[in-house]
């Protein structure tokens, strides 16, 4: 059994109808439609459809292998993908058009799976860099130590952590809560959330996901989330308004938080088409 695009598994929460509390007086911030992508001459999305509002937080489930992370990688405008099809709009703009630090600049932030580290950089010049990248006017040294630290207070984060080398040595959930970091900084319209969790333990879990909902919570315009996981664990602290289980390149399902809960109860296999 397969699904074409104008299947109804294809439509966007907010056009199948489903309420979300948060994001339903907001505007559409992100607008993919029949999306297809590939690597190689290999196909792996094969007509994603989806809306998100200002605010709002989507998850995206699925098994390995069903397109969850090249997801990202094409929304961040990852060289080695080709758009083979559909339009992905943001804030209104083409986004396809767009190189990969137009999208940043234009509020589109993409947390890695796997941070790089990159030896003799420290943090603090390295995200003084990054804002200013995306500012019409350079913040000075000086403020920039200001708001580093209101963040990382914001964070709960040790004021050394700065000094560091970006990533170098560090823990798996440093690394994730280096890109929290990063996140607060730039303060971006959207954030795609590629497998945060993965890798942590459970208090490390705490830690990043308290620092995801402080960011939300400070800010009066919380940005929207794209939230990709292989597990029900991460959402138990950030909260969805949207689950969507995506196959095969495909999205199959999409609901709200008790859909997340059937997953992590059922595992995939009950929900996931088979093969004619």
């Amino acid at each position: 059994m397969g699904f074409d695009k104008t299947s109804p598994y294809s439509k966007s929460p907010s056009e199948k109808g489903i309420p979300s509390e948060k994001g339903k007086q907001g505007e559409v911030l992100l607008n993919i439609q029949n999306l297809s992508a590939q690597i190689g001459e290999c196909p792996i999305l094969k007509g994603i459809s989806l809306t998100v509002r200002e605010g709002e937080v989507h998850a995206i489930m699925g098994p390995n292998g069903s397109g969850k992370s090249t997801l990202s990688k094409v929304l961040a405008g990852h060289p080695s993908y080709d758009v083979t099809g559909g339009t992905v709009d943001f804030k209104g703009k083409n986004l396809l058009t767009m190189a990969p630090d137009e999208r940043s600049i234009e509020g589109l932030f993409l947390a890695f799976q796997y941070p790089q580290e990159i030896s003799g950089v420290t943090i603090l010049n390295f995200l003084r860099t990054a804002l200013n990248a995306r500012r019409a006017e350079p913040i000075s040294a000086v403020d920039f130590r200001k708001l580093l630290q209101r963040k990382m207070d914001l964070l709960g984060m040790d004021k050394g952590f700065a000094s560091r080398f970006v990533n170098d040595g560090f823990s798996g959930g440093e690394k994730k809560r280096n890109e929290v970091l990063q996140l607060a900084v730039l303060e971006p319209s959207l954030a795609v959330l590629d497998e945060t969790d993965s890798g942590l333990d459970i208090d490390a879990l705490r830690v990043v996901s308290s620092g995801v909902n402080a960011i939300r919570e400070e800010r009066c315009g919380a940005p929207a989330v794209i939230l990709i996981t292989h597990y029900n664990r991460i959402l138990d602290y950030i909260k969805p308004d949207f689950v969507h289980v995506l196959s095969d390149g495909r999205i199959i399902s999409s609901g709200g938080p008790a859909l997340a809960r059937e997953l992590e109860e059922k595992g995939y296999d009950w929900i996931i088409p088979k093969p004619d």
